[in-house]
């Protein structure tokens, strides 16, 4: 009876050890892709486009790494749920940013000034882990 017991509860233990693993891999994929975006920003400040190019390849390269080490089998629902707590994490980032500088940071979603891109680099966030999602369930 001993031994029912402990296999019950180390298979209930799995799934709740897998989803802090996969919460814990997408905020580190997160972080990667942000610090990635905020350097292309910064280095190229002076060609908007050319800046939105590489942070969309660098946003899209980490997701398609969280997609594959984390969450192989994940649904589309997985997927737009981390590209929606990557969205909110920018938004977050962006806004403590400003309120520790003193100056407004828009270096993860880009400047309002440049609506376009923004709504593109917005986009990416969401969207890039659904683009490798595997499982059509």
């Amino acid at each position: 009876m001993t031994a029912t017991i402990h296999s019950r509860n180390s298979q209930l233990d799995k799934p709740k050890h897998r989803r802090v693993t996969c919460a814990t891999l997408a905020a580190g994929c997160w972080i990667a892709a942000a610090l990635f975006v905020g350097v292309a920003n910064s280095v190229l400040a002076s060609s908007p486009v050319a800046a939105v190019v590489i942070e969309v390849i660098a946003i899209v390269a980490m997701a398609a790494a969280y997609m594959r080490i984390a969450a192989p089998e994940a649904t589309l629902d997985h997927a737009l749920f981390v590209g929606t707590t990557w969205v909110l994490l920018a938004i977050a980032t962006e806004i403590l940013m400003t309120a520790h500088s003193g100056r407004q940071w828009f270096a993860l979603l880009g400047t309002p000034a440049n609506g376009g891109l923004r709504c593109v680099l917005l986009i990416t966030w969401l969207i890039a882990p659904a683009v490798f999602v595997r499982s059509h369930e």
